[in-house]
């Protein structure tokens, strides 16, 4: 026997399925609580040590979560290229400014106390804002359009091509439903921002993390039940028709599908995905309460659970879809069909068992390492080891 025929192509595929969700919500507990920070510098911090304090909480580790969005970028171009290749292609001016931002951010970290301008600082602060901000609201409209469908096909050659022109594929994004999901991402990353600054922090900026902290929680919560309703009344859903192969060649024009009915429908199939939503709406519930009641670490981990509970509930909610077509059904990609071969499955799954256990490890030494608060003392009596 061959060796990557130990696993069925079929099982491969749901494992690389779920790989990609794992890594998709370690960016965001990880990197999240970053962008959150960012977004909420010039809002919790008033004077220069305040918000130097403020972005201390975070320099020594922004670096290493950024490292998920790596892992999941690479999975993606790996492990299911047609995914890769129609999403950067539909999205491409949307992640030009995503990138941008992440771009201004590292800047904005190594260059804003190099100088003692108070306007040089300040146009830093809201560089590291932008580099938060911009990439929490658009990821989530990019979610937003995954659900929605998006308008591409695919000729003969299996190429992607998408109606409108360069500017219109930025703008065409910007869609209702969308943008409610941007503004669910935005406050839930807030939240968790807040909850790390309750860690991370004392006194008057603590109090100003949670008190929006608590804002953006309840704002986030009506907008995923917003959006959980609007899915079940005024979206319509993909499903696959006639005989499904879960183990054929990764070639999308080979399944059946249709549009229609609600992607909810899912919850009558597989009930058991109800515990996702369920992850979701208790998790934010407990962090707020958290925030309220000033529990610092319980109030982080709520947090998480709350997040990987409301990307979860994307995923399994869309299975097996994974970029569903407006334009051209039969075009979408589904995990059957847009992955790479069984071989490569494989081998990348097996680089993954040799090295995310010391991804995981190192990473949680780090965070020993560097547990406790960052007070004005440790900012101010050590210039030369801090931002």
């Amino acid at each position: 026997m061959i060796l990557y025929e130990l696993i069925d192509y079929e099982i491969l595929r749901v494992i690389w399925w779920a790989l990609l969700g794992v890594l998709l919500i370690g960016f965001a507990l990880t990197d999240g609580f970053d962008m959150g920070v960012g977004a909420l510098l010039p809002f919790v911090a008033k004077t220069d040590v305040e918000r130097r304090v403020v972005i201390n909480t975070v320099g020594p580790v922004w670096e290493g979560n950024q490292v998920w969005f790596i892992l999941g970028g690479g999975a993606i171009f790996a492990a299911w290229p047609p995914l890769y290749a129609v999403s950067f292609s539909g999205f491409y001016l949307a992640m030009f400014v995503i990138l941008a931002a992440l771009i201004v951010r590292p800047l904005a970290f190594k260059y804003r106390s190099k100088r003692e301008s108070a306007t040089w600082r300040k146009t830093w602060d809201w560089g590291l804002f932008a580099g938060g901000a911009v990439p929490a609201l658009l990821f989530g409209v990019a979610v937003g359009n995954v659900l929605l469908g998006v308008p591409f096909h695919l000729n003969d050659m299996l190429m992607p091509r998408y109606d409108g022109n360069f500017l219109m594929k930025f703008v065409g994004l910007l869609r209702p439903f969308a943008l409610l999901a941007g503004v669910v991402s935005i406050s839930m990353l807030l939240m968790h921002g807040a909850a790390w600054l309750g860690l991370k922090t004392e006194g008057v900026i603590a109090a100003r993390a949670r008190s929006i902290g608590r804002t953006a929680g309840m704002v986030a919560m009506g907008g995923y039940a917003l959006a959980g309703l609007w899915l079940a009344v005024g979206i319509d859903g993909f499903a696959l028709t006639g005989e499904v192969i879960t183990d054929g060649p990764s070639n999308p024009l080979y399944s059946e599908v249709a549009r229609g009915g609600s992607w909810l429908s899912a919850y009558a199939e597989r009930p058991w995905i109800i515990i996702a939503p369920i992850m979701g709406f208790a998790g934010m519930a407990m962090a707020l309460r958290g925030l309220s009641a000033e529990r610092d670490v319980s109030t982080l981990l709520w947090s998480k659970l709350g997040i990987a509970g409301v990307i979860s509930s994307v995923g399994l909610t869309m299975f097996p879809f994974i970029l569903p077509s407006t334009v051209d059904p039969n075009s979408s990609l589904t995990v059957w069909d847009a992955s790479s071969s069984h071989q490569t499955l494989f081998i990348m799954l097996v680089c993954v068992v040799i090295f995310m256990p010391l991804i995981l490890a190192y990473t949680s030494w780090v965070y020993k390492v560097l547990w406790g608060k960052v007070t004005e003392t440790d900012v101010t009596g050590s210039s030369d080891t801090v931002y």
